[in-house]
């Protein structure tokens, strides 16, 4: 195999590897799997995030808009999730701001949107965890299933292996697309901190 041909097969153990730190600090920040989450938290939680897909997202329809043929073939309408968020956040009684969101980088090309894309798109397996975790809470069991952290449901595996793959056949620089998830990650983390239990 060729040194650019191994290095995109190599570039999702390049993510996972580079950005542990960084999952790791907005998880620990977040800490939805707490057997103290309640309604007040998850809803200051849900706000954050609701505020940051919006961000991600409008970089990433700005990316679609030049390179559609990516976009199509990522399934990019699919992924959006920023509608979810605000659609639980009204379960819980709360409205969304449409306002409130951080400045992310532009999405430069493909491997950017890749980038980014890793992180939105695997927060989703952890999703089907949190899922099942609220549902367990007494102060958030009655509310009804939350959309935005399983947005796939039964097909999240699926889901996740066509961005792999797609990612894996896609990606021109590597590097490119381990800077824009680690700006991600970063990015989310910071703009999460204020709910940091």
């Amino acid at each position: 195999m060729a040194a650019g041909a191994r290095d995109r097969a190599d570039v999702l153990q390049s993510l996972r590897t580079a950005t542990a730190h960084e999952h790791e600090q907005v998880e620990s920040t977040l800490d939805l799997m707490s057997p103290a989450l309640d309604r007040d938290r998850l809803t200051a939680v849900l706000t954050l995030l609701h505020g940051f897909w919006q961000a991600a997202e409008h970089g990433l329809d700005v990316w679609a808009e030049r390179e559609p043929a990516d976009a199509a073939d990522v399934d990019w309408a699919r992924r959006r999730r920023s509608v979810l968020f605000a659609a639980d956040l009204r379960m819980l009684g709360a409205e969304p701001s449409a306002d409130d969101r951080p400045e992310l980088p532009a999405v430069a090309g493909t491997d950017e949107a890749l980038g980014r894309l890793y992180v939105l798109e695997g927060s989703t397996l952890g999703g089907t965890f949190i899922s099942r975790h609220l549902a367990t809470l007494p102060d958030l069991a009655a509310t009804g299933r939350l959309q935005a952290f399983s947005p796939y449901g039964a097909e999240t595996g699926a889901m996740w292996h066509a961005f792999r793959r797609f990612t894996r056949e896609r990606t021109q620089d590597p590097q490119r697309v381990v800077a824009a998830a680690g700006a991600t990650f970063r990015s989310l983390a910071e703009w999460c901190a204020p709910v940091a239990a």
